[in-house]
Order: structure tokens, then C-alpha cells, then sequence
């Protein structure tokens, strides 16, 4: 299995991928229209995150993306791991857990000092999963306003 960072001939299966994420989502419904303009907007930006793939026998069989900001509480560099994905067909072969570490060494390398993520309340596997790579839960309660 090879992890490296997504290119552009990417867009098409990492926008089916987020379609399988998305129609699990409580919150979130499939656009893939939306999905390929915002996986173009990160891909072509390096500033702005960093898309992260996993290929096996030339196939890309997992995702996860982490968008870079500032936080003023640290005075440092933070990201937001905002999508992970693995396809359905490879769950439970560590593809998962190979991913979240690099996307962990990528934010490292870039100077970030704290990697948030929401998963939906009911999805016990995947907070279990997160806590298993060392994340914890949040006294904070993420909330929205759509524009």
C-alpha cells in the first residue's frame, strides 16, 4: 500500500470516495460537483491543506484531508482533519490507521501543534477508531450556521 499526497488525476475517485462518506454523514449529503471544486481548491493549494491518498494495486482505496489554519489560543499553526474515508472493500485491513498516521507525521512536519476532527455522535466505530490513534474528546460542542 502506498500513501502519498493527491494530484488532480485523483479528483474523480476521491469525489466517489467522499460520496460513500457523505451518504453516511448525518449532516452531509453527495454533490459531486461541490466535491471536485473543493477537492481542486485544497489539491491546488498546499497553503490552504493537504489531501493525503491511499493506493493499492494502483487504486485509490482511502482518503483523508486536512485543512491549515492559525490558532490564537496557541499562537501556532493547527489543522482540521475535515475527511477520511477508506472504501468500503478494504475496511478493517489497516488502511484506516496507516492514513490517520501520516496525516499525524504530515501536520507535524508542518509546524502544526493540534489536528481537530467532528465524527458524527452516533458513530461509535469511529470514535473508537480515533481514540484507539490517540485522539480524545472535546469539552467544546461544535456548532454551524450555513450560509
Amino acid at each position: 500500500m502506498l500513501i502519498e499526497p493527491a494530484t488532480p488525476a485523483d479528483i474523480l475517485a476521491l469525489s466517489d470516495l467522499l460520496s460513500v462518506l457523505f451518504s453516511q454523514e448525518m449532516e452531509f449529503t453527495p454533490n459531486a460537483e461541490a466535491q471536485q471544486r473543493g477537492l481542486a481548491k485544497i489539491i491546488g493549494n498546499p497553503e490552504i491543506g493537504l489531501v493525503l491518498v491511499a493506493r493499492q494495486g494502483g487504486q485509490v482505496v482511502g482518503m483523508v484531508s486536512l485543512l491549515f489554519t492559525i490558532s490564537t489560543a496557541l499562537g501556532e499553526r493547527v489543522a482540521f482533519l475535515e475527511d477520511m474515508v477508506v472504501s468500503p472493500v478494504v475496511r478493517g485491513a489497516g488502511v484506516g490507521a496507516k492514513l490517520l498516521s501520516e496525516a499525524i507525521s504530515s501536520a507535524r512536519s508542518q509546524g502544526c501543534k493540534r489536528i481537530t476532527l467532528l465524527t458524527d455522535r452516533s458513530n461509535e466505530i469511529a470514535q473508537a477508531f480515533y481514540a484507539k490513534q490517540g485522539f480524545a474528546m472535546s469539552a467544546m460542542t461544535p456548532m454551524r450556521l450555513s450560509l
